[in-house]
C-alpha cells in the first residue's frame, strides 16, 4: 500500500461582498402608468447618479398591502431611501430628477 501524500488545500480568499451604499424601496400599485413611470425614472436616476452603489426593492402593494405599514406609506408611488440613515421619502413618479436628488440627499458621484 502506497503512503498517502498530504497536500495543503488551497483556500480561496474570502472577500466580503460590499453592501450597497443606497438601499431604496419603491412602493407601487400594480402596472399603472404612474408606477411604470416611477420605476423607469428611478432606474435612470440610479444609473446616472449612484454608479451601481445601490439596491432597489420594488414592492407591489396590490400583492402585499400589509407592507405599506412598515414605512408608513400613504400614497403611491413612493420611493423610500432606507440607507443611509435617516430614511427619506419621495412621493410621485420621480420625473423631476433634481427634486429627487435633493429629497433623498443624494450627491452626484463624479
Amino acid at each position: 500500500m502506497k503512503p498517502v501524500k498530504q497536500t495543503k488545500a488551497k483556500t480561496a480568499k474570502k472577500t466580503k461582498p460590499t453592501e450597497p451604499r443606497y438601499d431604496l424601496r419603491l412602493y407601487v400599485a400594480g402596472q399603472t402608468p404612474r408606477s411604470l413611470q416611477a420605476l423607469s425614472n428611478l432606474k435612470k436616476i440610479c444609473e446616472e447618479h449612484l454608479a451601481g452603489d445601490y439596491r432597489v426593492e420594488i414592492i407591489d402593494l396590490l400583492k402585499k398591502p400589509q407592507l405599506a405599514a412598515g414605512d408608513q406609506i400613504l400614497a403611491i408611488p413612493t420611493l423610500v431611501r432606507t440607507l443611509p440613515k435617516p430614511a427619506r421619502k419621495i412621493i410621485g413618479d420621480l420625473s423631476n430628477t433634481d427634486r429627487v436628488l435633493v429629497g433623498l440627499d443624494i450627491r452626484l458621484l463624479r
